[in-house]
């Protein structure tokens, strides 16, 4: 506990010498985070409850704190948050019918001596769980990408006012194509990392390569990185696109006009 106290203490101290007050604001919103998570997995064991509404609910909730509490409601931040939203729902649904096609859902033969004791039958749709983690998997990724496009376009909008439409979404196809090798590679090795204890399990037991590639645990991680990279891609040209329009509308301009004079 002690260790836990000092490695949040000197992250909360680094935080606000770097980012000031949004830094201070990041660092509680972890723990919002957090609370919003575990309220969402209490509800998933609840037999009745829809995995992909509550999905979406709480993706939604994530997205207000990751975007709205951290930078407040702004120009940059109501655009990125439509984007991780309509994302998001694109790709549940997409990742919903992968899952029931790939078979990754439940728990894999490794994982079945522990849980030899226990009862499987809770009355859960497995599938629509593996689908519930993976998009939590990938939210942060999401709303993160979103802001880093939203933002930079907004700047690009405020030294240069008479960037039409056109050219303004093709400057955030670049920025996001800048980001995009990065964030897809960051995913890759977080996953991994987490799961390198899983791989020395595998040589332990003296799997093949076949065997690695077709055991349900590790697809079911590499699905869940592939899913996560295709919702970084996807972020990019719908940021973009949602942005420009927001920036160029009337809505957007009367709210760039009150930011300028503030």
């Amino acid at each position: 506990m002690n260790v836990l106290m000092w490695l949040g203490t000197i992250l909360l101290i680094l935080m606000i010498l770097i980012g000031g007050k949004n830094g201070a604001r990041s660092f509680f919103a972890l723990f919002f985070n957090f609370i919003v998570l575990l309220i969402t997995i209490l509800i998933l064991t609840i037999p009745k409850a829809d995995p992909i509404i509550f999905t979406l609910i709480a993706s939604t909730f994530i997205s207000c704190i990751n975007l709205f509490y951290i930078n407040e409601v702004n120009s940059k931040t109501i655009p990125a948050f439509v984007s991780s939203i309509m994302t998001i729902v694109i790709l549940l649904l997409f990742i919903v019918m992968m899952t029931e096609k790939a078979m990754i859902q439940g728990f894999g033969i490794e994982e079945l001596e522990e849980l030899g004791m226990f009862s499987l039958e809770i009355g859960v749709d497995f599938v629509k769980i593996a689908a519930s983690v993976i998009i939590m998997s990938t939210i942060g990724a999401i709303t993160d990408t979103a802001m880093a496009i939203s933002s930079p376009m907004r700047e690009a909008l405020h030294h240069h006012p008479d960037i039409s439409r056109k050219d303004l979404f093709t400057f955030g196809i670049s920025i996001g194509r800048d980001i995009l090798g990065t964030s897809a590679n960051t995913l890759f090795f977080a996953f991994f990392g987490s799961y390198l204890a899983l791989l020395i399990l595998f040589k332990d037991l003296t799997y093949s390569f076949g065997e690695i590639i077709n055991s349900k645990i590790f697809s079911s991680e590499i699905i869940t990185i592939l899913c996560a990279g295709i919702g970084v891609a996807l972020i990019i040209p719908i940021t973009a696109w949602i942005t420009a329009y927001f920036f160029k509308s009337k809505r957007g301009e009367k709210i760039l006009k009150s930011e300028n004079r503030t």
